[in-house]
């Protein structure tokens, strides 16, 4: 038995992404389903044979102003918005010659597309739709009598409905058809306000919009109790929600959150320079490298902390090739994103059936402008992504000792990955790889401590006879408020520190420094990580 059926006797089709839409058109009209259309839509339905009224023949009033007023109409309105059982609007309804829309079919003006494209501000206004969403909205709210859809996804379902119940749809799938209408309207609002806000140079609107689509519906969440979706937003930014999964299994709520992470810090380094590769647990690094090939890279970056890497999360910033997948699948690993991979190098990977590889097709900007979101209770924190790079800080030598230019590039290269390890952070850095890393401590000098022990670990694993902390570099992501977290940095063997400074007592550390002989620099910036 159907739910309030309602047979459709006619639709009203507006669509700019004209995918199936003939193959639906045409089994509408097999129902017996008049077709009323607008512009390009009715050229389409009307060149494949079909029976097409144009809306102009249902108003009464010609598109005018470039096609701006076409649908904004009483008696298109007036179809949507009527209620079937009501005798008032029945009325209404025939003293004014409205006919009653049972059906409607719109996809909106692609305007993120056109934002994504790098359309000129004009363009991009023009493709701001405005009879669509009113529409939209119309026919929504009158799910009672009215299906509304917005993608071509569900031009099966309301065939399979009409099949099933004598041209009828029934609520249950009204309802379903509404809600993801108000949803669709809304997300395209937000980026249409977010694009306003970008281009007014507005950093704090008085309504922040977010609008997604989903990606995938997850097992669950960070807990198994929890339950998670991952949806894309209009931001068109390289990553795991943009990569193409090309086998492996489905990933999870942890595994999105670690792949985002390590993909963010591997894009920090230029394919064009240098092979990296970036191993994450937990959202940290554990390990990062660069090298003369991905597989150096990978090898040098495994050395920091391979008890950690494993289950991790390896992220590269070149193509995958068949030495660094083989070196890769050695350990069990959960996932492998990169820029791309060679067929070889994917026939190597498919031998490891669960583990998931991600194809991104390009590396993240670091310098990109964009924002990130964190939900408190009741309220949404928003702030412009750190997209501040170390290459392009204004580097100051504090000590009275110089950085070699040896120890200079491991500076670098340290402070560059303390940008993506949870706060505070402590990075050991020796030719171009991490060798001991401490993330997320109370302490600064407890991240200095645990860093070191972990380098102790690996030259326990590695059968070193020293740690490889000593001669090393070291970073800070944030000042040191005294000098005991730095001098535990040099105990554990470090010759040159990066920091931002600006602390009160930084005439205090710089002189423990030069105490110590060794070399300091500031930078200037901080990159706090919470």
């Amino acid at each position: 038995m159907t739910q309030n059926p309602r047979r459709v006797t006619r639709a009203l089709l507006s669509v700019s992404d004209k995918t199936g839409l003939i193959d639906f058109a045409r089994a509408l009209a097999g129902h017996g389903v008049e077709l009323v259309s607008t512009g390009g839509t009715a050229k389409a339905i009307a060149a494949a044979g079909l029976p097409v009224k144009d809306v102009s023949e249902l108003t009464g009033f010609p598109e005018m102003m470039d096609g701006r007023v076409k649908t904004l109409h009483p008696k298109v309105h007036g179809g949507l918005l009527a209620i079937r059982d009501n005798d008032d609007h029945k009325q209404a309804m025939a003293a004014h010659g409205i006919p009653q829309i049972d059906l409607l079919v719109v996809n909106l003006y692609p305007f993120e597309a056109t934002v994504d494209k790098g359309a000129g501000y004009e363009d991009c206004i023009e493709n701001i739709d405005i009879g669509g969403p009113a529409m939209i909205r119309a026919a929504a709210k009158n799910h009672d009598d009215v299906a509304v859809v917005v993608e071509a996804n569900d031009y099966r379902a309301v065939l399979d409905e009409l099949a099933a119940n004598n041209g009828a749809t029934t609520l249950n799938l009204r309802k379903r058809l509404a809600a993801k209408a108000y949803a669709r309207t809304a997300a395209y609002d937000a980026a249409i306000s977010n694009w306003f806000a970008l281009q007014l140079k507005t950093d704090a609107p008085d309504f922040r919009a977010i609008g997604g689509r989903l990606i995938q519906s997850l097992r669950y969440g960070e807990n198994p109790h929890q339950t998670a979706a991952f949806y894309a937003t209009s931001e068109k930014r390289p990553g795991v929600a943009t990569a193409r999964q090309v086998q492996g299994k489905e990933l999870s709520y942890n595994n999105i959150n670690d792949t985002d992470a390590a993909y963010e810090c591997v894009g920090e380094f230029d394919a064009a320079r240098t092979a990296a590769c970036v191993i994450v647990k937990h959202a940290n690094p554990c390990g990062v490298a660069e090298g003369a090939s991905l597989l150096d890279a990978y090898r040098k970056a495994l050395a920091c902390d391979s008890v950690s890497a494993f289950g991790g999360i390896v992220a590269l910033n070149r193509t995958l090739d068949a030495e660094a997948a083989r070196a890769i699948t050695e350990i069990f690993t959960e996932v492998i994103i990169a820029p791309d991979a060679t067929e070889e190098a994917i026939a190597i990977v498919a031998a490891k059936k669960n583990l998931r590889l991600l194809l991104a097709g390009a590396l993240p900007d670091p310098r990109a402008i964009g924002l990130t979101y964190k939900t408190v209770a009741g309220g949404l924190l928003v702030q412009s992504r750190d997209n501040a790079v170390v290459d392009d800080m204004a580097l100051k030598v504090v000590t009275e000792r110089q950085p070699t230019e040896a120890e200079l590039r491991d500076l670098k290269f340290a402070f560059r990955v303390g940008k993506h390890v949870k706060s505070n952070t402590i990075i050991y850095a020796k030719d171009l790889a991490t060798v001991g890393i401490g993330a997320g401590q109370m302490s600064r000098v407890d991240s200095a401590r645990i860093a070191a022990r972990k380098a102790q670990d690996a030259a326990a694993e590695l059968k070193l006879a020293a740690p490889m902390t000593k001669g090393s570099v070291v970073a800070s992501d944030a000042f040191f408020p005294f000098a005991d977290g730095m001098l535990a940095c040099i105990e554990a063997g470090a010759t040159a520190v990066i920091q931002p400074g600006g602390s009160v007592r930084d005439d205090e550390v710089i002189k423990a420094a030069d105490d110590a002989g060794i070399a300091m620099v500031f930078t200037g910036t901080r990159h706090f990580r919470h």
